[in-house]
């Protein structure tokens, strides 16, 4: 996407500086597009490594049309990156939200982050949080900055949810629709002016906990649909059934539209938000809860139909089976390791002492994982295992091999 600061208009002028804490898979790409909208951006971030690289005009994630961004912003001094906030007109906090074990929502990041800016407020200045974040979050960044002494009558807090898909993010970004809640009306009313001056997309009003709530419906939904797919495909293999085909046939029902089956489902938004409602909601989050359930199985599934496989070639062969495990990502093409159940699959098998080879075109290393060229993987591997579906596994010769396919990638 090529920037083009001609379609933005600032509508108003005192709203100019921004403090955008967090600059990972969105913060960054916001801060780019605040800072060449006529912005002036200080993005900040705790990882030192982090910050010297946006400096210098780089970027640290892949996501299409962001280098550019950021580079045209370094350049022209509008986005500037440090370890510690300063003072500004709109605070933004963008950190992540995971959880502690059992699942139960942890908002540690977005406490910190909202005490590193309580010494900047001042009178009339407009936070906003866009972390995905339990119902009440908001609330609680009030709560916590009048601890911190600030006297939160005079500064306006909202929630808006980023509604971006990976790959097309710096699209989106501004494409898409938004949903802005205030803890005060005039805090959604300042907060939804801020977000028309660089989205097209509309600008939708509510309250915070409406918001919040918004957010975890949306990825909630998704995550139940694909636990059907996923479920589907459980049943299939049991019945000997092409899953691919099946549901390319049940969609041609002008009211079907099943999603496509995977190795579960990962990244930090569909694989968590669900949670964030089962422990508020408790006994009644029922569907939502058996949506994970299932998701979380279909991975445990996946990693005993490979180790059955394993096993057999290495009785039929008097060797130990090598695995090519294509794909460590969340999803195809692009680099983000968050929750993914490809990674979690490939760290399993060779903490159980299977013969892997991981492969995963987008990222160059990795700490735990020695990274194979997948043309050389192919080369040497006795099975493939397809675990997401990226653009250079399509249309690759494997008649000699054992392959297993848990996205589709050999049926599309």
């Amino acid at each position: 996407m090529k920037i083009d600061n001609s379609q933005f208009s600032i509508l108003n002028s005192q709203l100019k500086k921004v403090c955008m804490i967090g600059l990972g898979y969105i913060g960054l790409p916001t801060a780019s597009l605040l800072a060449n909208s006529g912005y002036s951006v200080h993005g900040v971030d705790i990882v030192q490594s982090t910050v010297d690289t946006i400096n210098r005009g780089e970027i640290h994630i892949v996501e299409p049309d962001l280098k550019e961004a950021v580079s045209k912003a370094v350049k022209y001094g509008s986005l500037k990156a440090d370890t510690k906030p300063t003072k500004a007109d709109i605070f933004m906090i963008a950190v992540p939200t995971p959880f502690h074990d059992g699942f139960v929502p942890n908002i540690d990041y977005v406490i910190e982050a909202t005490k590193s800016i309580a010494p900047f407020l001042k009178s009339g200045d407009l936070i906003i949080l866009e972390s995905t974040s339990p119902v009440g979050t908001t609330q609680k960044i009030e709560q916590i900055l009048t601890e911190e002494g600030v006297d939160t009558s005079l500064i306006s807090i909202a929630y808006c949810p980023e509604r971006v898909l990976p790959g097309k993010i710096m699209i989106e970004l501004v494409q898409n629709d938004r949903i802005v809640g205030g803890l005060t009306p005039k805090a959604t009313k300042d907060a939804a002016q801020f977000y028309r001056t660089f989205v097209k997309g509309e600008v939708l009003e509510t309250t915070a906990n409406t918001a919040e709530m918004a957010k975890l419906t949306e990825n909630s939904f998704r995550d139940l649909n694909i636990a059907f797919a996923n479920e589907l495909s459980i049943l299939c293999d049991k019945f000997n059934i092409n899953v691919w085909e099946l549901i390319k046939l049940a969609n041609r029902h002008p009211r079907v539209n099943i999603l496509q089956p995977g190795a579960g489902v990962g990244g930090h938004c569909i694989a968590v938000d669900p949670w964030f409602i089962v422990h508020a909601g408790g006994e009644d989050a029922k569907i939502i809860k058996t949506a994970r359930e299932v998701n979380n199985y279909k991975t445990e599934w996946v990693i005993e139909k490979i180790k059955s496989k394993a096993i057999e070639l290495e009785l039929k062969n008097a060797k130990k089976a090598k695995v090519a495990c294509m794909g460590l990502s969340f999803k195809p093409d692009i680099d983000d390791l968050r929750e993914s159940p490809a990674l979690y699959i490939t760290n399993r098998l060779k903490s159980e002492g299977i013969d892997i080879l991981a492969v995963e075109p987008n990222i160059k290393s990795h700490k735990e994982l020695k990274i194979v060229d997948y043309k050389d993987a192919l080369e040497s591997a006795d099975i493939v295992v397809f675990l997401v579906a990226h653009k250079e596994f399509k249309n690759l010769k494997l008649d000699t091999k054992e392959v297993l396919d848990f996205c589709g990638v050999t049926n599309s």
